[in-house]
Parts: structure tokens; C-alpha cells; sequence
């Protein structure tokens, strides 16, 4: 059901939205509490319908700053009502990689928002969008510590070599990883080996501005003992990430990933 600042409030069954006009988005999700190169991001193709359309019906009134998913745990999450209108994707999501949405991704349906942490949008399990003023409503996370806004930082990891694994002088080896900024891509990957300047990557080809791309490139590492790896990505806008590390709380770690491998 759609409530609150709306001039018409109105519900949907699981029926009304498969009837829709629905469309496929690649959209890469994170979690505020992701350490840098950790594992709680994931990309997938989901498929719904844009908020805004949902909204256009309801007739969202004046003074409807931020809208409110609700789920039927009660977990409640926020964001401003402007993002459903700023070009990015916003939607109502029914299905997770051309199947109906897994259970615990929040069948029947959940909300999704581009380059926004799910902490303050993406509700599972969904059972209302609620249309309230900014100040009227704190989602669950923000009580407990955790910022009212929460867009997602750009970010990159190494996936390959594995840190505090072994590999071979003189063997040329893949440095590969992924990198994310979502509404705003990724620019440039670059890698940095030891004291070496950083040098660029190959990136892979990406299915869209909120989408994580892969990169790689190729090492031969010579000598032995310990060698350590980072990486940085830069974004559509220009921002490079900094080498400050940041811890997640209150809105998202920052820093470079690093690792270290055993050289023999």
C-alpha cells in the first residue's frame, strides 16, 4: 500500500504488479557495514517498476520529502522523495536475475535504489511505501547510530591473488578485482605494487553507471618474500578514493584495498 502525503492512497496485490509494465535493471547493492574489500555487495538484474510511477498515482503532495519503506517485520527504512525523480533507478523490484525474487532477497517484493547504502532504502519483504516529511520520520538504522543519508561510496577490491597467498617469481599472474560507484561509474582502476608507482588496469565492460565493473591486469613478480598489493578506483566525476581508511559507521568505510602476498 502507498500512504501518507498522497492525495491518492491506494494498494497493490502481487497481481496488479506483474500486470505492469515491468523492465530489467543491473543495479550493484552495498551494505553501510562493508569493510573495504569486503564481501556484502553483490550486482544483479532486477526487474520492476520505477517508484515514480507508483508515485505519479498516488499523487505525492507538497512537503513529501522522504519516502518510507516499510516491511512486514517492521523494518523501516528512508530516503529523499527527490531521488525517485533525479534520473537514477528507484524501483519496485518482483524479480532477482530473471526469476522471481529468492525469499530471503525480499519476495515478494522490496525496493531498490541506485548508489544508495540498503540501510536507508532497500526494504525487503515489502508491505508499504509511506510518503512523510524529512523530519517526521528516522528509518531503523538511524537511531542506532547510523547516518540519515546514506549514498554509496566508490569503492574497489581485490579478488585475485587471494591475500596471503603464494605465487612464483617469474610466473605472470592476474591482478583482477571488481570496482563500483553507482550513478556514477568507474573511470579508472588502478594498482600500486610495493613502492612501485600506480599503474592503470584493464577494465571489463559494464553494464551501466550503477553497475560494478571488473578489472585486471597482469603481473610477473620477481625476487621473493612479502609484496603488498592496493588498488584504487576513480569515479565518473573525477573523485579518486583515499587512502584514508575510514571505518563503516557512521556512513560507510573508506580506504585502499590492500593485501600481501608471499613471493617465492
Amino acid at each position: 500500500r502507498i500512504t501518507g502525503l498522497v492525495d491518492n492512497p491506494y494498494e497493490l496485490t502481487y497481481q496488479d504488479i506483474r500486470a505492469m509494465r515491468l523492465a530489467d535493471y543491473v543495479i550493484t547493492l552495498s551494505c553501510v557495514s562493508n569493510q573495504v574489500g569486503g564481501g556484502l555487495v553483490g550486482n544483479a538484474i532486477w526487474t520492476g517498476i520505477p517508484l515514480y510511477e507508483l508515485l505519479q498515482r498516488a499523487g505525492v503532495q507538497r512537503g513529501a520529502q522522504q519516502i518510507v519503506g516499510r516491511s512486514v517485520d517492521d523494518f523501516t527504512a528512508g530516503f529523499p522523495t527527490a531521488l525517485a525523480y533525479d534520473g537514477r533507478n528507484a524501483i519496485l523490484a518482483i524479480g532477482m536475475n530473471n526469476e522471481p525474487l529468492p525469499t530471503r532477497h525480499g519476495f515478494p517484493a522490496r525496493i531498490v535504489v541506485a548508489g544508495l547504502y540498503g540501510y536507508v532504502s532497500a526494504v525487503k519483504w515489502l508491505e508499504e511505501i509511506h510518503l512523510t516529511t524529512w523530519d517526521g520520520f528516522d528509518g531503523y538504522w538511524v537511531p542506532r547510530g547510523w547516518s540519515k543519508q546514506g549514498p554509496m561510496k566508490t569503492q574497489s577490491r581485490i579478488d585475485l591473488p587471494k591475500d596471503g597467498s603464494r605465487v612464483s617469481s617469474g610466473e605472470t599472474i592476474p591482478i583482477a578485482g571488481i570496482a563500483w560507484a553507482p550513478t556514477r561509474g568507474i573511470e579508472r582502476v588502478e594498482v600500486k605494487i610495493g613502492n612501485d608507482d600506480w599503474t592503470p588496469c584493464r577494465l571489463g565492460e559494464a553494464a551501466g553507471n550503477e553497475s560494478w565493473v571488473q578489472w585486471h591486469r597482469d603481473w610477473t613478480p620477481s625476487g621473493g618474500g612479502r609484496q603488498q598489493i592496493q588498488v584504487r578506483a576513480t569515479d565518473g566525476s573525477g573523485y579518486t578514493q583515499s587512502g584514508k581508511t575510514v571505518r563503516p559507521r557512521p556512513n560507510g568505510a573508506e580506504g585502499w584495498h590492500t593485501i600481501t602476498v608471499n613471493v617465492r
